[in-house]
């Protein structure tokens, strides 16, 4: 009785940390590159206009601040890991 429930328990916790068993869930987001950073009533956030005219021009900056972002970002890791 005592190996029955030994086995038992062994069986038990070996299954607690096997993996869930799911079906594959789809991961891709249907999105256009002009939609990511939009407010839901509001659109694209261009005051200046920049995205009718020089629609090219504005793809360029929008990358650009995403890079300035970074490197603040990082700026803001390093100055807290410097000053502790």
């Amino acid at each position: 009785m005592f190996k029955l429930a030994a086995f038992a328990a062994l069986v038990g916790s070996a299954a607690a940390f096997a993996p869930a068993q799911s079906g594959r869930a789809a991961t891709s987001l249907a999105v256009n590159e002009l939609e990511i950073g939009t407010t839901a009533p509001l659109g694209v956030y261009d005051p200046l206009g920049w995205l009718d005219t020089e629609p090219e021009a504005f793809e360029r900056r929008r990358a650009v601040e995403r890079k300035h972002g970074r490197v603040a970002m990082a700026a803001v890791v390093g100055s807290i890991i410097h000053h502790n």
